[in-house]
C-alpha cells in the first residue's frame, strides 16, 4: 500500500484512539487532544468546596443504588443520560441529579464539590478523580467502598465497576471529594 493511501488511515486510527480515551473533563477546548462539546460558560451550580450541598437523609447505598443500576449503559463522549450514553461526568451528575444533589457538568468541576478526602479514608459515595487524559481531575467515577469504583469509562466501555487497586487507576488517583 502506498504513502498516500496509508496517510489517512493513520490519521483516522489516531481520531479514533484519542476519542475512546475521552472524557468531558473541561467546560472549555484546550486544544486537539481535548476538545469540549460544551459551551465556554460558568457551570449554573455554585460550587462550595467547604460544603456537601447534598439534601439531608440522603444514603450513599441510594445513590451506589442508582449508579449500579446504569451497568452496561455505553460511553458517550458528551453524553449525560441512559438513553444516549454516558462519559464520566456525565454519569456522575446524572446520579447525583436523580437524588436531588446539585452538580456541575464537567470533572473539573465536580473536583470542587464537597470536602476533599483521603484515600484511606473513602468510603461509599466519595467522589473519586483520576488524572487520564489531562494533568489534574480529568476522569471521575464514584466510590463503591474503599476498594472498588463505577464510572463510565472510555469510548470503547459502558459503565463498569473497577478496582482502586489495579495499577492503572492507582498510578492516576488524583483525589476523592465526599459530598454526603
Amino acid at each position: 500500500m502506498d504513502t498516500a493511501r496509508r496517510a489517512p488511515r493513520i490519521y483516522t486510527t489516531l481520531a479514533v484512539a484519542l476519542a475512546a480515551t475521552a472524557c468531558a473533563a473541561r467546560a472549555t477546548p484546550v486544544g486537539l487532544l481535548h476538545p469540549s462539546p460544551f459551551p465556554a460558560v460558568a457551570s449554573p451550580v455554585s460550587i462550595a468546596p467547604d460544603k456537601a450541598g447534598a439534601p439531608a437523609g440522603i444514603a450513599p447505598a441510594d445513590l451506589l443504588r442508582t449508579a449500579l443500576g446504569l451497568k452496561g449503559v455505553p460511553y458517550q463522549w458528551g453524553g449525560d443520560d441512559p438513553a444516549s450514553g454516558f462519559d464520566c461526568s456525565g454519569f456522575v451528575r446524572y446520579v447525583l441529579t436523580q437524588h436531588r444533589i446539585p452538580a456541575p457538568r464537567t470533572s473539573v468541576e465536580q473536583y470542587r464539590l464537597g470536602t476533599r478526602v483521603n484515600l484511606r479514608q473513602l468510603r461509599a459515595g466519595d467522589l473519586v478523580f483520576f488524572s487520564t487524559i489531562a494533568p489534574g481531575a480529568s476522569h471521575v467515577g464514584l466510590a463503591i467502598n474503599s476498594q472498588e469504583f463505577v464510572h463510565a469509562p472510555a469510548a470503547s466501555g459502558v459503565v463498569r465497576t473497577e478496582r482502586l487497586s489495579s495499577p492503572y487507576w492507582q498510578a492516576r488517583f488524583v483525589g476523592a471529594r465526599r459530598i454526603l
